[in-house]
């Protein structure tokens, strides 16, 4: 069975592992290109978009996918529904880890996007710690008041930047000792995030919660209307129960 695996997250890296030599799979791994060196995979894969939906469509017939499997990030919302159109009659599975979910003695501050976290930050200056990718941040240059601490996989562009930042480029999973020593060093009265989920960057919400510092976090867009599961079994499992040997379903060329 030939399967397309949308990627960038670490479900997916965990599912192309699974799927490397396994005969009955066929797999192929794309990813969007987002960070500049991904790690190297065991299984064929690509970097870089597909030009849009009818792109896609085109990709799927001629590579004559029989399988989607959708396991790119949980904001990755334009993605998904490309895919939910291109595809066809081709079965496709989104694979979605669960949100995160407060503890007591959480103290989250929920918001719809990041100009209202950036508002939600006030007016007091702070030192505050950016874990939220790239494409978010500039929406923070209309507070140039604080002090950001940004971390990500790549530096960011600087025209994206507000004026007072700190640049720290790490690849997780991040330990929680780590993370407690990275608030406590740099003094860091606020984190702002995004609901991704996961175990990789969680400890962050752990040490915020043991030293009382509050976290804006960014909800989840609504859920797309397609078949889900929440972990790598649950796509092995959906994977293995459409194996079968049949023909390829190719998608139509038309919307």
């Amino acid at each position: 069975m030939r399967v397309l695996l949308l990627g960038g997250t670490t479900e997916a890296s965990a599912l192309a592992r699974l799927l490397a030599g396994d005969e009955r799979f066929e797999p192929i791994l794309s990813l969007a290109g987002v960070t500049r060196a991904p790690r190297p995979q065991p299984i064929p894969w690509r970097i870089g978009g597909f030009g849009g939906v009818e792109g896609l469509r085109r990709y799927l017939r001629e590579q004559r996918i029989e399988a989607v499997i959708d396991a790119t990030h949980p904001f990755a919302t334009q993605m998904t529904r490309n895919v939910m159109a291109a595809v066809g009659g081709i079965p496709l599975l989104r694979l979605e880890r669960p949100a995160w979910t407060p503890s007591p003695g959480d103290d989250w501050r929920m918001v719809p996007d990041m100009a209202a976290a950036a508002h939600s930050l006030g007016p007091a200056p702070l030192r505050v710690l950016l874990t939220i990718g790239q494409k978010e941040l500039a929406a923070f240059r209309k507070c140039p008041w604080h002090h950001y601490i940004i971390r990500s996989v790549d530096p960011p562009d600087v025209g994206s930047l507000p004026p007072d930042v700190e640049i720290i480029t790490a690849t997780g999973p991040f330990a929680l000792e780590a993370e407690r020593a990275l608030l406590q060093d740099r003094g860091v009265q606020a984190i702002v995030t995004k609901n991704s989920g996961g175990s990789a960057t969680a400890a962050k919400l752990v040490a915020a919660r043991e030293m009382g510092i509050p976290v804006v976090m960014m909800q989840r867009p609504p859920a797309v209307a397609v078949e889900m599961v929440g972990d790598v079994d649950g796509a092995m499992a959906w994977l293995m129960a459409r194996q079968g040997g049949a023909a390829p379903l190719e998608p139509p060329l038309g919307g």
